[in-house]
């Protein structure tokens, strides 16, 4: 492998001259407007015209004589994002939207025009995160995606959602060009899907290996029957030797789905990739990061289809061989990084009348039928757009920790509005003293004004029910320093994936700088310090495999099941849809966890939503 640092190569369309005429560089459109509303603040106007569009041209070709070019696109992280959608931590969003296949089909062609072998990699968690992919097991955003033309996928934690034989079903016949070398059956302890895969683009060997998430999901238990997930090293060490040494690849990529902060940690102990591009943490690289020991080109790809990343590879050839011995060698000289947002552009039109095709049974209209929910057994006989509520204020949650928010943001890690809005609902509906819900990155950002039912499934599409109970002062405690552990640790390896669970009725205070076990400070229920000896009832996530868990919480006591009059099943959408009714337009406070001290400065270029180093002083 060549530890050099990549040298980036000057697109012909990047130069900047004074007065009316500037050029924008590809690899800056999106930098651009993260800090557009900032700069405005300044009184600074930027007035920029961009060769059209930037991305396309620059496959025309290789600028460096003699070298190939290999271009790379990932996508990933869609969480069942079929259609636009707000982005309200721009602050600068009162009517913007992002997001939408139909937009990112159109990008993917343009640049496939101008290079018909750029490869296109999926990076997981993709089979998750709207009403529509949860009633049909995923089913209608993979009949969208069919026609993207994936050459490789790595399944992201969420997409083992619906179980071991789902996934099988689907990827099985190696569908998307599947690829997860560290996860396993639990009863054969074969590998479900092939570890890597080998593509050859221009007479260069390309090699790609594919991890999943180490955790599964521990949030569904249903979900990880059958199955076993490791951490990737070991499966990581054998599919680049095999790669490297048997199949004499000139490149190495990882497709993973540990998320920026493992994989950058990772390639960097294990040496031998050249290309990270990976999921899970929903951080943006406008930026392209590179690695300090091993030089590693790494690119994450933020969350519900707002962002394509597309990277440009100049390869040479270095040394000439007989075919005998596997004929001939190239190795990378030059990179162009171009991350574009998924924003403004214009709908690939089969695409759009693919996607109206797959929500038509969800939405007000003759099509519009009832589905069952295959986890919980839930029947959906509401059309999602309905209005179920009215909303006083944002509701979302993914501010940066660091780095760029709207004015007197909470960083998402911590908390947001809509995690305490749900908690709100699940406490006030069940009747109890606390509201819970684990920390999860996904869901939409609602506006104020209209809430919908599939708004509520962007964040409710677990496929749980719900449940009351009871539990110790001291498991809540005890489940506050987990949470901090396992969202904040200094190493990301001991993260347990996640932001901080999302309480009402419970305000805490987090102590970086002390001891595990000591961080969860100013602990109050209700306004009243914590009792560790005191039974406290809770309303929270509940699955039939764990009788007794409501969330997080084991060992939970006189669980009840919450149900409809007639016995059924009572979906957690239905509960926070009741509570909006009873509540007018909602206003949900912060301030339910604070860190005392301030977050560390990024450790790349990008602002980051979780801290890539964590922040908590190591034990």
């Amino acid at each position: 492998m060549n530890n050099k640092p990549h040298k980036p190569v000057a697109d012909t369309c990047r130069r900047a001259v004074s007065g009316g005429d500037q050029r924008q560089a590809p690899g800056t459109i999106l930098r651009r407007r993260l800090w557009r509303g900032f700069i405005s603040l300044l009184g600074v106007h930027f007035l920029t015209s961009v060769c059209a569009p930037a991305w396309a041209n620059s496959d025309a070709g290789s600028p460096i004589r003699g070298a190939k070019l290999i271009t790379l696109m990932e996508i990933g992280d869609h969480h069942g994002t079929l259609v636009p959608r707000p982005n309200l931590r721009r602050g600068d969003a009162a009517q913007f939207q992002e997001s939408g296949l139909a937009r990112e089909a159109y990008v993917i062609k343009q640049i496939r025009k101008r290079n018909p072998h750029a490869l296109l990699f999926n990076a997981g968690d993709t089979l998750q995160g709207s009403a529509e992919v949860l009633y049909t097991s995923g089913q209608a955003i993979v009949d969208v995606l069919d026609t993207f033309g994936i050459d490789g996928y790595a399944p992201g934690n969420w997409d083992w959602l619906y179980g071991k034989d789902r996934a099988v079903e689907l990827f099985g016949s190696g569908r998307w060009g599947v690829m997860a070398a560290n996860a396993y059956d639990a009863d054969t302890g074969e590998r479900i899907f092939p570890p890597h895969r080998v593509y050859r683009v221009k007479g260069v060997k390309i090699g790609v290996i594919g991890l999943t998430a180490e955790r599964g999901l521990p949030a569904v238990p249903t979900a990880n029957v059958g199955l076993v997930f490791t951490d990737g090293e070991a499966e990581l060490e054998e599919s680049i030797d095999i790669l490297r040494n048997q199949e004499k690849v000139d490149i190495v990529v990882l497709l993973s789905e540990l998320g920026l902060a493992k994989n950058t940690l990772l390639v960097d102990r294990i040496p031998g990739v050249d290309v990270v591009l990976c999921s899970d943490m929903h951080e943006e690289t406008p930026e392209l990061v590179i690695t300090p020991v091993n030089k590693v080109l790494a690119a994450e790809i933020g969350w519900g289809g707002s962002r394509l990343a597309k990277l440009d590879l100049f390869v040479k050839r270095t040394v000439k061989e007989s075919r005998k011995k596997g004929g001939a060698k190239f190795e990378i000289v030059g990179h162009d990084y171009d991350y574009i947002a998924i924003e403004n552009q214009p709908e690939d039109p089969e695409t759009a009348a693919l996607v109206a095709q797959v929500r038509a049974p969800f939405l007000s209209g003759p099509q519009f039928r009832p589905h069952v929910n295959p986890i919980s057994g839930h029947v959906l006989d509401t059309p999602i757009d309905t209005v179920v509520g009215l909303a006083g204020r944002e509701l979302f949650r993914g501010n940066f920790a660091n780095g760029i928010a709207p004015p007197s943001a909470v960083p998402g890690v911590l908390e947001g509005t809509s995690h305490a809005m749900i908690t709100d609902a699940f406490r006030q509906q069940g009747g109890t003293e606390i509201g819970t819900i684990r920390g999860f990155r996904y869901g939409t950002y609602v506006r104020p004004g209209e809430i919908t039912l599939a708004d509520l499934y962007t964040y409710l599409n677990a496929g749980a029910k719900l449940a009351t109970g009871e539990i110790l002062g001291s498991q809540i405690k005890t489940a506050l320093e987990a949470t901090i552990r396992g969202s904040l640790d200094s190493d990301p390896f001991d993260w347990g994936g996640g932001w901080l669970f999302g309480f009402s009725g419970v305000t805490y205070d987090v102590d970086p700088n002390a001891a595990f076990g000591d961080r969860a400070v100013n602990v109050e229920v209700n306004g009243q310090p914590l009792d560790p000896n005191r039974a406290y009832s809770i309303t929270g996530y509940f699955f039939d495999l764990e009788p007794n868990r409501i969330g997080a919480f084991r060992d939970a006591q006189n669980v009840s099941v919450i149900t409809n009059p007639d016995g059924s099943v009572k979906d957690p959408t239905e509960v926070v849809a009741d509570y909006l009714q009873t509540s007018g337009p909602v206003n949900p406070q912060m301030g339910r966890t604070e860190l005392l001290g301030n977050f560390p400065p990024p450790v790349f270029e990008n602002p980051e939503i979780q801290p890539l180093r964590g922040v908590l002083a190591p034990d």
